[in-house]
């Protein structure tokens, strides 16, 4: 009886006094303000996943300690020593949550949102506890597992010897039973993330009969391998019609142009596809030209591309090539040179015939892209060889943080100028834009004109990879427009925070995160492409034109 009882009690997992203090220190530093608001249920799996982590990380270290036979408390004197500890980070987990309350309702505040309903605190709790609770099993069937083939080698070799033979064993099995899973589940998410765009292969629309209209009968770029951005986005838009009845003048149909990443084999022959297209559709007779760089899906922001089309009164061609299936986070990461060599082949091929055109007779030429686009376009506008014929212009919203002419450009601004607003020499050439200013301070323009759109609470902007340990610029300014004040820089917190936040930034209110809102785009098309007889009202009436169709956009293509 006493034999069962004690297999019994072993099979009940030891808490470690170490892990149990490191993992709350954890979850209290998970409830520390932050960019992004979060619900309680995503804020109650975060403080039980750090908590778990810190537990691990605590158990290591004991076992380490013990391992190097390091002094340790014993008696009284130990047991005093752990209850003051835990008492201290009771309280200090207790401040947190209180913390979290204030923070939270603060910056909800500042996004328009409503306050944390009651009863988060005690929701988040429940649910790091269970979230903890769940890790911890796992950890501890994970250690049964290793005692298990500890003991059996303990019986043919040093138990030195078992200890590190058998942390290999676990480590192999754990790797091969869930390779398999994992990588399945990962391929699996990326295969979907592919049949969103291209499932419609077989069940997309009927083609356009318009042979205007990229897709057509009478288009050089197939319907059905365009994939569902480029459809929409060369159907959805503003026709003359409608930008007619907003401006009160006659208008032209836009060129949209949208070449999809199977509708050629290579970069190089789909950038040749897209100029072919353009000349089809006679997209160099147009007064603008935009070459746009899409989302890592492929996706075109129509808060962006509609209004702009209703300035120029449809006088206006756009062009698009696909680089990616993926969610940008992954075409970050799988399809990173992808995205790049596409930018550059596209931008190449289109300026390289858009300069053999007569100066007086060709569309001025401007370059866009959005997020992981603006990144891609970014690195493809070599600056310096469009010295002798320079572009007409740029307009990148929510540059990525690793974005190397950004960052060079941000390093050069003015003295006392903040980082997430800077001013850059005159403002002749390059302007900053937000949800607060359209970019229209500063001297007059000059040839060029280059205005970058980033709101404060953007963390895929403002990410700092060096945040482990150091406080990033613009935490050590005062707080940008839809930032709480109460955000701190903790090492290593910090930067914890900020990942996440760049996770969840798409699900920030318009215009706020990474959520950029048709409104904040036209003030900086304005300052671009200087549409002509274009007004201050003529702005705030697009703008109520757009928020009153869609939250978003202009069209409903989103």
């Amino acid at each position: 009886m006493a034999t069962t009882k004690m297999k019994a009690l072993r099979l009940i997992p030891r808490v470690s006094a170490p892990g149990l203090l490191l993992g709350l220190l954890c979850a209290a530093a998970s409830f520390t303000p932050s960019l992004i608001p979060r619900d309680h249920v995503l804020q109650g799996a975060l403080a039980g996943v750090v908590m778990a982590l810190g537990y691990l990380t605590g158990r290591c270290a004991e076992l380490i300690w013990y391992a190097a036979s390091m002094p340790v408390l014993r008696g009284t004197i130990r047991r005093a020593a752990w209850v003051v500890a835990f008492v201290a980070v009771l309280v200090l987990l207790g401040q947190a949550l209180r913390y979290s309350a204030l923070w939270q309702d603060d910056l909800r505040g500042r996004m328009g949102m409503d306050p944390v309903p009651g009863g988060h605190l005690m929701a988040e709790l429940l649910i790091a506890t269970a979230v903890f609770s769940v890790l911890f099993a796992v950890g501890a069937a994970v250690a049964f597992f290793f005692r298990l083939i500890r003991a059996r080698l303990y019986l043919v070799m040093p138990p030195r010897r078992a200890n590190v033979i058998g942390a290999i064993i676990v480590v192999l099995v754990l790797f091969f039973v869930t390779r398999d899973g994992l990588l399945d589940q990962t391929i699996g998410f990326l295969d979907e993330t592919f049949e969103a765009s291209q499932s419609l292969f077989e069940k997309a629309a009927p083609a356009p009969t318009d042979p205007r209209i990229p897709g057509s009968a009478a288009s050089l770029v197939d319907w059905a391998t365009m994939g569902a951005p480029g459809r929409n986005f060369v159907t959805l838009g503003p026709d003359a019609k409608a930008i007619s009845a907003f401006t009160g003048k006659p208008a032209l149909d836009p060129v949209r142009v949208y070449v999809g990443r199977a509708n050629r084999d290579t970069p190089e022959e789909r950038a040749a596809l897209a100029l072919d297209e353009l000349k089809r559709l006679g997209a160099f007779d147009r007064k603008i030209l935009v070459v746009a760089s899409p989302t890592g899906t492929g996706w075109m922001d129509p808060g962006s591309h509609d209004p702009l089309e209703y300035m120029h009164n449809g006088d206006i061609a756009t062009v698009a090539v696909q680089y990616s299936y993926m969610q940008s986070p992954f075409a970050l990461v799988f399809e990173t040179r992808t995205g790049l060599d596409q930018a550059t082949a596209t931008i190449a091929t289109i300026y390289d015939y858009w300069i053999t055109l007569p100066k007086d007779r060709r569309p001025r030429l401007y370059i866009h892209g959005l997020s992981l686009g603006a990144w891609s376009s970014m690195y493809a506008t070599t600056l310096f060889q469009l010295v002798n014929d320079p572009i007409d212009g740029a307009f990148w919203a929510g540059p990525p943080f690793p974005s190397d002419f950004w960052n060079r450009v941000q390093r050069t601004r003015n003295p006392g100028s903040p980082w997430v607003l800077p001013k850059i020499g005159d403002g002749s050439l390059i302007r900053y834009a937000s949800r607060t200013e359209d970019g229209s301070t500063g001297a007059d323009w000059g040839d060029m004109r280059i205005v970058f759109l980033q709101y404060p609470s953007d963390a895929i902007v403002f990410f700092d990879p060096l945040s482990l340990w150091r406080q990033p610029i613009w935490m050590r300014e005062p707080a940008g427009d839809g930032v709480s004040p109460y955000l701190r820089f903790m090492p290593i917190v910090t930067q914890f925070q900020l990942a996440l936040d760049m996770a969840i930034s798409t699900a920030a209110p318009a215009g706020y995160g990474h959520s950029y809102y048709a409104g904040d785009y036209i003030g900086p098309w304005v300052q671009v492409t200087a549409p002509e007889g274009w007004t201050p009202s003529d702005t705030e009436r697009l703008k109520a034109h757009c928020d009153n169709g869609f939250q978003k956009g202009c069209s409903n293509g989103e």
